[in-house]
């Protein structure tokens, strides 16, 4: 099967430059890329006034399956994902039973190649059940599969059991990704603590409750030499923390979700659940400071955190309402909108954080148009203006609040393993 993508502007993440040139898809490979290729019986897909990029990566996704089917399963989130132009995602394992042994694992990855309409690499438990209590089996999930180890959802509060995470998980050469949040500075909190909340009469959470995780972990990679990857970065406080790590030399990187560069606590006047995320909506200090670490490379990964719920589950009152947002399908609309458009990001520094970045830290073999490679491919239309419908969004999720908000750039083609599996919205 051939397929030959042709008058695109590719974007190369590796080499580091944007060219018009041609790709040669050959039995799900890249096999060639230059300038006017032809091929004799290769289907033509026309890029013409478009950006070809390697396969998007969405590494922190929650997918749901097994035990949440009715927010979400393996099909239908990657489904999503693909609608969304991701060609691979990585899932967090706070599914029923949690993703904590091989045997978990094995099935997610059965039936991401039996269902998945994307590549699907899923992350172990740190600790059994994610409680806290004690480690999982990380040896056991890494031959099975996994490609990093999270409780995401519940952060490990006791500090010696990180650090013997850390341990362990340097020694099997995977990444920890931390949920950055001290339990006992946000209980209770539904949204930002500031100004907001106090008009609005919710419990706050304050920034602290996600710094002090961020400089725990920081100082206990630093000790152990773990590779560290700090999840959903939403203060201006845990920007500064992970610069000057860095600066220092310790093995860490960081991701922002497209919510937290779009949106402030401001946004949660209207008491739309769909804006209770975890951490919260802050400021716009904060927001301006994740910007402001994306452009600096601060910032290494956008990922989506894609979250979804039943519509019953949202519809209740804020405080009782789960945290949590879908992302997958407006992902690329918002880091064109919000960064690209602006100036924040160039559409290379946008591609790098969106599919070389996260496979180094996954350490996984995407996110590269070089021959050879799997032909994992996202085509995006730059140009193109489109208003959110969850109605047309192809998983189960409906929870945004993006709901009428107008982007520009939107992906146009989905590619993986040389076969088309989104065109033009149609999955």
């Amino acid at each position: 099967m051939k397929l030959l993508v042709k008058g695109g502007t590719v974007i190369d993440p590796v080499a580091g430059k944007t060219m018009e040139k041609d790709i040669l898809i050959v039995d799900g490979k890249i096999t060639k890329t230059g300038v006017h290729l032809s091929a004799g019986g290769a289907e033509m897909l026309d890029a013409s006034g478009k950006m070809v990029a390697p396969g998007l990566i969405d590494m922190h996704v929650h997918l749901r399956e097994p035990g949440f089917e009715a927010k979400e399963t393996i099909f239908s989130g990657t489904c999503s994902a693909a609608r969304g132009g991701f060609t691979s995602v990585a899932c967090m394992p706070n599914t029923s039973p949690v993703a904590d042994n091989a045997a978990i694992i094995s099935y997610i990855k059965n039936t991401a190649r039996e269902k998945g309409a994307v590549n699907v690499y899923p992350i172990g438990a740190i600790t059994r059940e994610s409680k806290g209590d004690e480690l999982a089996e990380m040896g056991d999930m890494k031959e099975a599969g996994a490609v990093a180890f999270s409780d995401d959802g519940m952060p490990v509060m006791n500090a010696g059991l990180m650090r013997r995470a850390m341990q362990y998980s340097r020694m099997l050469g995977l990444a920890i990704i931390s949920h950055s949040e001290d339990k006992n500075i946000s209980a209770g909190g539904a949204m930002h603590e500031g100004y907001m909340s106090t008009v609005l009469g919710l419990k706050g959470i304050p920034s602290s409750a996600e710094e002090v995780m961020v400089a725990r972990d920081i100082l206990l990679a630093e000790e152990t030499g773990c590779r560290l990857h700090i999840a959903h970065v939403s203060t201006a406080g845990s920007v500064r923390l992970v610069r000057e790590a860095k600066a220092r030399g310790v093995k860490v990187t960081a991701e922002v979700t497209p919510h937290h560069f779009s949106l402030t606590d401001q946004t949660v006047a209207g008491y739309d659940t769909a804006t209770k995320v975890n951490p919260p909506l802050r400021a716009a200090a904060d927001v301006d400071a994740v910007k402001e670490g994306l452009a600096d490379g601060t910032i290494d990964v956008i990922a989506t955190d894609h979250a979804p719920h039943t519509v019953e589950e949202k519809d209740v009152e804020y405080d009782l309402a789960p945290f949590g947002m879908v992302g997958l399908e407006t992902a690329v609309g918002l880091v064109w909108t919000e960064l690209v458009a602006p100036g924040v990001l160039t559409p290379l520094q946008a591609v790098m954080k969106l599919t070389i970045n996260p496979s180094m830290v996954l350490g996984i073999s995407k996110g590269t148009l070089d021959a050879g490679s799997d032909a994992d491919i996202t085509i995006i239309d730059p140009a193109a203006s489109w208003t959110v419908d969850p109605a047309q969004f192809a998983g189960k999720g409906r929870n945004t609040p993006f709901t009428g908000r107008l982007l520009t750039g939107m992906p146009y083609m989905t590619i993986v393993g040389g076969r088309v599996v989104m065109r033009e919205g149609i999955v």
